[in-house]
């Protein structure tokens, strides 16, 4: 991809070619990129079915789809374009992270647990599908678990700040305190805004 201050030269490139031949795939999933970028949401999602209608393997266009559907609030929509991606990949983690997460903001626990545990037997790297598997143990009340996770977490990414606040909530539901206080601090420490209801429960645990 072009840097985005040229990304409307960029854009008008995918154009003429799509002009000159139109069931280029590539082309087309191009243009989706750059019209995604610039919040075109509309024009993007034409533009990745365009791509998806000119080639079978497009998975990566499916994940798009997938991102658009979030911005738009339609979950099962995410659900259905991620799981197009992971059928024509199945080995393509980020579509089970995406799942995961999907499932979780449906509260469809156990299908975000499988899939976010799939996407990190895949790729064991994506923090962000660590975190959602903390909290999607947290919704299932299997607290020890969420522990476990989220140790595994903050020891991959110690600077992840999210990391820290859901590891916190994790040993907060165990009733451990102390830990608890530790990696909220540590969390604020790094820049996140925890919720002032948590900030509050925690402070007759804090040493004088």
């Amino acid at each position: 991809m072009k840097t985005p201050q040229d990304s409307e030269e960029f854009i008008a490139e995918q154009k003429q070619r799509l002009q000159e031949n139109p069931e280029c795939a590539t082309s087309s999933y191009n243009l989706g990129v750059a019209l995604l970028q610039e919040g075109k949401l509309e024009e993007a999602e034409a533009a990745f079915r365009e791509a998806i209608g000119n080639s079978g393997r497009m998975f990566e266009a499916w994940v798009n789809l997938g991102y658009i559907y979030f911005r738009k609030g339609d979950m099962e929509s995410v659900v259905q374009a991620n799981l197009h991606a992971v059928e024509i990949e199945p080995r393509y983690a980020r579509g089970y992270a995406n799942l995961g997460f999907a499932y979780l903001q449906m509260m469809k626990t156990e299908e975000a647990i499988e899939a976010l545990e799939k996407a990190l037997e895949l790729n064991p790297d994506i923090v962000q599908a660590l975190s959602n598997l903390v909290n999607a143990y947290l919704q299932q009340g299997d607290v020890d678990r969420a522990v476990e996770v989220g140790e595994r977490l903050v020891d991959k990414a110690p600077d992840f700040a999210l990391g820290h606040n859901n590891l916190a909530s994790a040993y907060y539901n165990r009733g451990d305190y102390g830990k608890a206080v530790e990696h909220l601090d540590r969390a604020v420490a790094l820049g996140f805004d925890a919720h002032p209801e948590f900030l509050k429960a925690l402070e007759p645990h804090r040493k004088s």
